[in-house]
Parts: C-alpha cells; sequence; structure tokens
C-alpha cells in the first residue's frame, strides 16, 4: 500500500488516504513521528502499529485535558476515554495518569464527600450513595463518610435555617422544606426534629405540623 494523501483535519487529526482510498483518522504528531508521507510504502502491521499509537496518544491527551478541568475517579475516566478511543487504549491511559500521580481515587473521594456533607448539605446516606454513584468503592464510601461526617441533625437544621427559614412559619413553607430535606436523604424523623427546633412554636398538635 502507498499513502496517496494525508489531509488535515480538526483536532490534531489527519485524515490518511492509502491508494486512493480514506484509510483512518490518525494523530497529526504520531504520523509524523513514523515519518509517513505521501507516496510512503506501509503494510498492513505498519498500519495497524501506526493506529494503536495514534490510539494511545489521543487517549493521554484526552485524560490530560478532562484531569486540568476536574478531578476524576479511575473509573470515571476510563469511561469517558472509552468512547472516543476504545476500552484498551482509554484502561492504559488510565494507568499512566495513575503512574504520574494524577489520579487518586481515595483523594477525589475525599473532596466530593466534604462538598456533598458540607457545600450540599446531604445526608449521609445520601453523600455515601453519591459517591459510590461516582465510582468509588462502598468500602471506601461508607469510610469517607463515616470518617468526615458530623452530627446530620445539626447540619439538617443549618440547612433548614439557611435555606428555608423565612417560611417555616408557613405550612406550605414547612412542606417544601421537609420534601427538599428528604431529597437530601434525612428521614422523616430527623425533619420533624429540626423543623421544631427550627420553629419551637410548632407542636404536636399543630395541625399544620402535622400534615407535612
Amino acid at each position: 500500500m502507498y499513502v496517496t494523501e494525508i489531509r488535515p483535519r480538526r483536532k490534531q487529526l489527519c485524515a490518511l488516504y492509502l491508494d486512493g482510498e480514506y484509510a483512518a483518522a490518525v494523530d497529526a504528531a504520531t504520523l509524523a513521528e513514523a515519518g509517513w508521507r505521501v507516496g510512503s510504502e506501509v503494510g498492513e502491521e505498519e498500519l495497524r502499529a501506526l493506529l494503536e499509537a495514534s490510539k494511545a496518544r489521543r487517549a493521554r491527551e484526552k485524560a490530560l485535558s478532562l484531569l486540568e478541568v476536574r478531578s476524576h475517579t479511575k473509573r470515571e475516566l476510563v469511561e469517558k476515554l472509552r468512547r472516543s478511543v476504545g476500552g484498551e487504549a482509554a484502561q492504559a491511559a488510565a494507568d499512566r495518569m495513575e503512574e504520574l500521580g494524577l489520579l487518586d481515587d481515595r483523594e477525589t473521594a475525599r473532596r466530593w464527600a466534604e462538598a456533598f456533607l458540607g457545600r450540599k448539605g446531604y445526608a449521609p446516606r445520601r453523600a455515601a450513595f453519591e459517591l459510590e454513584r461516582k465510582g468509588i468503592d462502598g468500602e471506601t464510601a461508607a469510610q469517607l463518610v463515616e470518617e468526615l461526617a458530623g452530627d446530620p441533625e445539626e447540619t439538617l437544621l443549618r440547612v433548614l435555617q439557611k435555606k428555608y427559614g423565612r417560611v417555616l412559619g408557613e405550612e406550605a413553607g414547612r412542606r417544601r422544606a421537609a420534601a427538599a430535606m428528604q431529597r437530601l436523604g434525612y428521614s422523616y424523623e430527623q425533619i420533624r426534629r429540626a423543623l421544631r427546633r427550627a420553629a419551637p412554636e410548632i407542636t404536636d398538635e399543630d395541625e399544620e405540623y402535622n400534615g407535612i
């Protein structure tokens, strides 16, 4: 086979034509390193090696780009890379990022847990669920949440007072606040106790309160 055309494309890729027909999109730097030019004669093995090298480079560059934006777990990174470069190249790139110290699942999980439990005000069970959903194993998620979570009812009270303090005197406001706290992962009893602390005037006999 002969290289008959190399046509530049977007995202640092080149369209490679062999014997007058389109063959593949190849990373421009990989192509240059291989020394392929119009008129070069190449074999099937050389083509396969070039394509694999191109995928590997693209995977590493994409991994670096993703990690510049935010932290990822290894599983999350592999899943994102797999969409564009395939499973083998994605796994190899993630392994390389880990070797370079750019991937640390536990440290990433810790930052997420701190955000879930602090800024977002999630209940511990909701925080653990979100960590697992992002690719953190269940044991690590449970350990971090247990380590970082304070008193969940104090967190719940803080969120209630900050976001709904002005409306807790109204039945509609309490209902809205209770529904929001349930979505954060708190139990009905935790919400009842926090509402009573946030609005002491509410009693068990209060029909509006019992209607929550």
